[in-house]
């Protein structure tokens, strides 16, 4: 059987065609079976917890929201509605703390706070910036992030900053304000 050239051609250019489509159906599927959700193992709406140590409250943690991620290779805490949280040192003196949105990564005991980051100490002090961490396991803020600081000897500004949580040594940088000279 001898059949024309272009026939043939045809009838392979189809087949050709053919498979091109249903291979880029069978990849679209594969591409599916390798995708894997990043969905919460637990989320909570209107959280209150309360941290001891030895008996004694060290902080109280309040979230409207809480999506918690300790499924994951690199387990973490979002607190996508913001948190409020209050710390005790070891008098009860307090450091209040605000922020729009959180997340607790467990690993490393790092907070990352972000979006009207507000901390004030019992005796007034206050600090405002737009994203803060902290390191849980050493007790101290800190940010590269512009902020302002206003304390009892003045307002002060400025872009990088790291201070103790009960805010006795703070180490800012590039400081403009007005400030209260010590005589």
């Amino acid at each position: 059987m001898n059949l024309p050239k272009r026939y043939i051609l045809t009838v392979v250019t189809a087949l050709a065609v053919t498979l091109f489509f249903s291979c880029e159906s069978n990849f679209k599927e594969v591409q599916k079976i390798n995708f894997s959700e990043f969905v919460p193992g637990s989320d909570a709406d209107t959280v209150d917890i309360k941290y001891t140590d030895s008996g004694r409250i060290t902080g109280v943690l309040k979230s409207r929201k809480m999506l918690d991620y300790s499924n994951l290779d690199f387990p973490f805490t979002e607190f996508p509605k913001g948190i409020d949280v209050t710390l005790y040192d070891k008098k009860q003196k307090r450091t209040f703390i605000k922020s729009n949105y959180a997340v607790s990564y467990k690993q490393t005991g790092i907070i990352d706070l972000q979006g009207k980051v507000k901390i004030t100490s019992e005796t007034g002090q206050m600090l405002e910036t737009e994203q803060l961490y902290f390191d849980q396991k050493n007790e101290w803020f800190y940010t590269e992030r512009k902020f302002k600081l206003t304390d009892a000897k003045g307002v002060s500004y400025g872009q990088g900053v790291d201070f103790s949580k009960d805010f006795k040594v703070i180490n800012s940088q590039r400081v403009t304000g007005e400030f209260e000279a010590e005589e």
